[in-house]
């Protein structure tokens, strides 16, 4: 049974339409990862689904709420409990430089979901070790290097005990040898039965961590299927395209 429905989502940047008639159910327990060239409205998909971008026409909703779009004043309230409820994990940390992994991971728990401090930091310090942070619990991020900020990031969205959590691009910001200790952290995760929306050019991580793989282009899903179907066997030309791209940029380009 779906815990998201996204019916007919359009999203427009002045005349560019970045989102053109989006339908996506997500089921509780999916992993499902999100690919396709760049500019098709990937993280766009990801930041309407919790309104941080405003979608003028559609419809979304998660379990027992429902959002009619535009939105309306009158809908606040249910854009704050949704966001309680799906939490988000950007490319760049957005970690407060002034405070350290664990005041950065209990921040939410204590302005959001009003916790005790004694009961925010219980909660902080178990998401800390679940990344494999708990030491570190006392550094500031300019002490942390930047998987590590990430994994800080990963650790703040999972105190916040989301039903649904999204990561867009959460490894573009790395150099190439910190990007495996934050996907390690993201496929344990995945392990723990969280259900989550993934953004990535990691194709072949999102090949084997998904259990569903949509391909977007110009702002729609033209491919929806397991990581085989859509991978190896896409039914469109624009995606045969793409994959035998991305192949190619695998191949060396000399050989000695």
């Amino acid at each position: 049974m779906a815990i998201l429905t996204l019916k007919d989502i359009h999203k427009s940047f002045r005349d560019n339409v970045v989102l053109n008639g989006i339908d996506l159910s997500v089921n509780k327990g999916d992993i499902i990862g999100i690919v396709g060239p760049s500019g098709t409205g990937k993280s766009t998909l990801l930041r309407s689904i919790n309104l941080l971008e405003k979608p003028e026409q559609g419809e979304i909703t998660f379990e027992d709420i429902n959002l009619p779009l535009p939105l309306q004043a009158k809908n606040r309230k249910k854009v704050t409990e949704l966001r309680k409820r799906i939490g988000m994990v950007f490319q760049r940390f957005y970690l407060f430089e002034h405070k350290t992994a664990l005041q950065n991971v209990m921040e939410g728990l204590i302005t959001v979901q009003k916790k005790s401090k004694k009961e925010a930091e219980k909660l902080a310090l178990e998401a800390l070790e679940n990344v494999g942070l708990k030491a570190w619990r006392n550094h500031y991020p300019k002490h942390l290097s930047g998987g590590q900020q990430q994994r800080v990031a990963i650790a703040r969205t999972l105190a916040m005990k989301p039903d649904i959590i999204l990561l867009d691009e959460p490894t573009s910001a790395l150099d190439p040898e910190l990007v495996t200790e934050v996907l390690t952290t993201i496929k344990g995760i995945a392990e723990q039965g969280y259900t989550m929306l993934l953004v990535s050019h990691e194709m072949d991580f999102v090949n084997k961590i998904s259990s569903r793989v949509i391909f977007l282009d110009g702002g729609r899903i033209i491919e929806d299927g397991t990581p085989a179907e859509v991978f190896r066997h896409p039914k469109t030309d624009r995606a045969r395209e793409f994959f035998d791209k991305m192949n190619k940029l695998k191949e060396p380009e000399f050989f000695i």
